[in-house]
């Protein structure tokens, strides 16, 4: 991944992501393990972040979900 790529698309850590999505830690990870949440990338012994892209894209097909089933 490129330098301008990653700066357009960062990773972010948990606490991020849950400010981001407005869920608690645990949720996420409940989320995680149904396949309903996008995957941490590992980012080293014990430490995981989120692709900022893929938290976003997830945020907007809840979104459109809704819409759809609002309609």
């Amino acid at each position: 991944m490129s330098l301008s790529t990653q700066a357009n698309n960062p990773i972010w850590r948990m606490p991020e992501t849950c400010h981001q999505v407005a869920l608690s830690r645990s949720t996420i990870y409940r989320l995680i393990d149904s396949g309903d949440f996008p995957k941490p990338i590992p980012l080293g012994a014990k430490s995981i972040g989120f692709l900022s892209s893929e938290v976003i894209a997830w945020k907007e097909q809840r979104i459109a979900a809704r819409k759809t089933t609002e309609a």
